[in-house]
């Protein structure tokens, strides 16, 4: 194949308990998915449709379990937010998807971090301009190795946390999420083809906040292990 530059490189997460990688195609997010978390934005947390947003394949930051990831504090920010999420992986194509077929597409089930440069956001909110220089750039979307469901099963409750200096920010419940992982992907089906590759941040509880430069965060979920994030 005669490319005119350089193809880049597939994004890769590792996959727990083998030495495969999980490529990645396409980052889904689902926005405000925890009512506390939508109240604090100050949004009616009622059951309204989800809504999605998208962040780039090549802003996913694999980060293995044992290690830490530095993450380089972005620019044109003073107010950069975390937002702890349990992340969705596809493995089986799929469009029209039933909500009780929808579990059949799950792959397997990370910890992600949607960091949000949130003063950017919020003025493009204002002005009725899209989000993506406030979610999607470079760096945005760590992501712990994924579990497949072979090994945990499906993640329907279970302990959502995340600590800034070792004080707990936000911790929920997954059984709090507004719209379930089942829903959620039979709702974007109804939206997008889903393609093996395509992984899906199914929203963030209450206590999102800002971290500063040599912020340390960690982020677990109960069976999925956890996640660590320095702020450089």
């Amino acid at each position: 194949m005669n490319y005119a530059v350089t193809p880049p490189a597939v994004t890769t997460i590792p996959v727990v308990g083998s030495d495969a990688l999980f490529p990645v195609r396409r980052v889904y997010c689902v926005g405000r998915n925890y009512a506390a978390h939508a109240r604090e934005m100050g949004f009616n947390p009622d059951r309204e449709p989800p809504f999605f947003f998208c962040k780039p394949a090549d802003a996913v930051v694999p980060v293995e379990e044992d290690k830490t990831y530095a993450f380089p504090y972005p620019t044109q920010t003073e107010n950069l937010h975390y937002e702890a999420e349990l992340v969705a992986v596809i493995g089986k194509a799929g469009r029209d998807i039933s909500v009780e077929n929808a579990l059949e597409h799950v792959w397997g089930y990370a910890v992600g971090l949607d960091m949000t440069r949130r003063d950017l956001q919020m003025k493009m909110r204002e002005m009725g301009r899209p989000w993506e220089i406030g979610k999607a750039f470079d760096y945005s979307a760590p992501v712990g190795p994924i579990y497949p469901v072979s090994e945990v099963g499906h993640i329907q409750s279970g302990r959502i946390a995340l600590t800034v200096n070792g004080e707990t920010r936000q911790q929920s419940d997954i059984r709090n999420l507004i719209w379930s992982v089942a829903e959620t992907v039979s709702y974007l089906s109804k939206l997008f083809a889903l393609e093996p590759g395509d992984i899906v941040f199914t929203g963030t509880p209450e206590g999102v906040g800002a971290v500063v430069r040599g912020d340390k965060m960690q982020v677990r979920i109960d069976g999925l292990g956890g996640l660590a994030v320095d702020v450089a």
